[in-house]
C-alpha cells in the first residue's frame, strides 16, 4: 500500500572530523556516525575560552523517542499539506540535537528527512547557512551527490538563539566510500561545477568546524584566495600553539610558500586552473556509499570554488583511511595533475596544513602540533631556506635579549608519530597490501 511505502528512506549523519569518536570501520550498516560523543573539547594547551562556536553535547545515546519540532521547522516542510508521523532523535552532534522526521504526504506516501539543529547562538546561522548553500551548490553541480537541502532558518521560539537546517534522509552503507567510486566521483564534481563569476572563492562564508572560513570573496587568483584561507587557521593556532618557532615558519609559510607553490599554477605558456566546487573537508566521515543507488556520496560540506587539489590535501593525514594511496590513485585517475606536476607533492603538503592546524587545535589530545611544524618547516626549508634562517636568526636574538632558553620543535616533532626514514620501507610495503584490499 502506498501510504506504507518510505519515498527515498535514507539515513543521515551528523559527523565531522574534529569530533568523531568510534572508529568508522565498526558502524553496522545504516548506522550513522555521531558528531560528538564526549565533552566539550579543549584547544591543544587545554584552555576552553578561544572557542568560536558554544558547544552543545547531547547524551551518547540515540533516544527513540518523540522529538518535539519547532513549528518553523514544520513549515519548513517542502510539500504543502505533509503531515508529522514521527519525529526522533537521530545521530549526536556538538552544534545541537538532530533528528529523523518520517511525514505523510497528500498522495499518501511517507517522506523521511534529516533534521540538523544548532544551538550556537548568532554563530548557528553562519554555520547552518553555510553548509546549506554548500549542499545546495553540489546538489546542483551533482545531483544526488549529497543529500538535498530543503530548508535553513530559525526556530520560532526565541529562547535560547537556535538555527535548522532540513535535507533528505540518506542511508549510506560502507564508511568511507570505496576509493574507485570516491576518485571518480569528486572529480566528475570538480569536472562539472562552475564557479558564478569564473573566479574562485564563495558567496558566503562557510564553517569549517568552529572556524569561519576566510572565502566570501571572489578572486581570480587562487593563491590570493588560499593565502587569505590559511592564514584564518594560521590566526587561530597563533592563539592556542603558543610557540615562537611555529610563528616564524607558519609566517615564512604564508608569505614565500604558498606564492612560490601556487602562482606557477596559472603562471606561465598555456597554465590554467579551474575553479571547482569543494567538499572542503572531504575525510572518512564524510562520504559514504549509498545504500539504496551503489555509488559514493558525500555530506557534512563546508564549500567554495578552489583548485580541485585543495580537496584531496585532508587525505595526506595517516589518521584517515582515505590516506591510502588508492583513494588518491583514483582521483589522478580521472582527474589528472596541474602543472608543475612535480609541485604536486609540495601543494599536497601545503593544502594538508588548514585542516591539520584545526586538528591541532579543537581535538582533544592532538597529536598533529608537530606534524604541522614538519611539514611547514620541509616547504619553508625547501622553497626559502635563506629566508627562515634569517627569521630563526632573529628569533634567537630575542630570545637571548630576553633570557629565554630557544624550544627544540624538531626533536620533538621526531617523537610525536611522524615516520623515520628507516621505516618508511616498511611502511610503503603495508600501505601497497592496504591499496590492494581497497581497490
Amino acid at each position: 500500500m502506498a501510504a506504507t511505502v518510505l519515498r527515498q528512506t535514507s539515513v543521515s549523519s551528523a559527523s565531522s572530523d574534529l569530533t568523531l569518536v568510534e572508529p568508522l570501520a565498526q558502524l553496522s550498516v545504516g548506522e550513522a556516525p555521531v558528531e560528538g560523543t564526549q565533552a566539550q573539547p579543549q584547544t591543544a594547551d587545554g584552555r576552553g575560552d578561544i572557542l568560536m562556536a558554544p558547544t552543545y553535547v547531547v547524551p551518547q545515546t540515540n533516544d527513540p523517542g518523540w522529538f518535539e519540532l519547532d513549528e518553523n521547522v514544520i513549515k519548513a516542510l517542502p510539500e504543502p499539506g505533509s503531515k508529522v508521523v514521527s519525529s526522533t532523535q537521530y545521530g549526536q552532534s556538538f552544534w545541537g540535537p538532530t533528528a529523523k522526521i518520517v511525514v505523510t504526504v497528500p498522495d499518501g506516501e511517507h517522506v523521511a528527512y534529516f533534521l540538523k539543529v544548532f544551538v550556537l547562538e548568532a554563530f548557528g546561522n553562519t554555520m547552518s547557512t553555510g553548509e546549506f548553500e554548500s549542499l545546495r551548490v553540489i546538489y546542483e553541480a551533482s545531483p544526488g551527490y549529497c543529500p538535498k537541502p530543503f530548508a535553513h532558518g530559525r526556530y520560532a521560539k526565541q529562547e535560547p538563539e537556535t538555527y535548522f537546517l532540513l535535507m533528505e534522509f540518506r542511508e549510506f552503507g560502507k564508511v568511507p566510500a570505496e576509493p574507485k567510486a570516491l576518485g571518480k566521483s569528486l572529480a566528475e564534481m570538480h569536472k562539472a561545477s562552475q564557479s558564478p563569476t569564473g573566479k574562485f572563492g564563495f558567496h558566503i562564508p562557510t564553517c569549517y568546524s568552529r572556524i569561519v572560513q576566510d572565502v566570501d570573496h571572489w578572486d581570480e587568483s587562487w593563491c590570493a584566495v588560499f593565502k587569505r584561507h590559511l592564514a584564518r587557521f594560521v590566526e587561530h593556532g597563533n592563539k592556542v600553539l603558543k610557540w615562537p618557532e611555529w610563528d616564524v615558519v607558519a609566517a615564512c609559510t604564508l608569505e614565500k610558500v604558498v606564492p612560490r607553490l601556487l602562482l606557477p599554477l596559472q603562471e606561465g605558456e598555456g597554465r590554467a586552473i579551474k575553479p571547482c566546487l569543494c567538499h572542503g573537508d572531504c575525510w572518512d566521515g564524510n562520504t559514504a556509499m549509498d545504500m539504496r543507488t551503489g555509488k559514493a556520496m558525500i555530506f557534512d560540506v563546508c564549500t567554495f570554488y578552489a583548485h580541485n587539489e585543495y580537496d584531496i590535501g585532508n587525505w595526506r593525514a595517516p589518521r584517515h583511511r582515505l590516506s591510502n594511496k588508492a583513494y588518491v590513485k583514483a582521483y589522478k585517475q580521472s582527474y589528472r595533475m596541474s602543472e608543475p606536476v612535480e609541485d604536486w607533492d609540495d601543494r599536497n603538503r601545503l593544502y594538508s596544513l588548514p585542516y591539520n592546524i584545526a586538528s591541532a587545535c579543537y581535538v582533544p589530545g592532538s597529536d598533529q602540533r608537530p606534524v604541522i611544524y614538519n611539514d611547514m618547516e620541509v616547504l619553508c626549508k625547501k622553497f626559502c631556506p635563506e629566508y627562515l634562517e634569517e627569521k630563526m636568526q632573529e628569533l634567537r636574538e630575542r630570545q637571548k635579549a630576553a633570557g629565554i632558553a630557544p624550544s627544540r620543535p624538531v626533536e620533538v616533532a621526531r617523537t610525536s608519530g611522524i615516520v623515520a626514514d628507516d621505516d618508511k620501507e616498511e611502511e610503503e610495503e603495508e600501505e601497497e597490501e592496504e591499496e590492494e584490499e581497497l581497490a
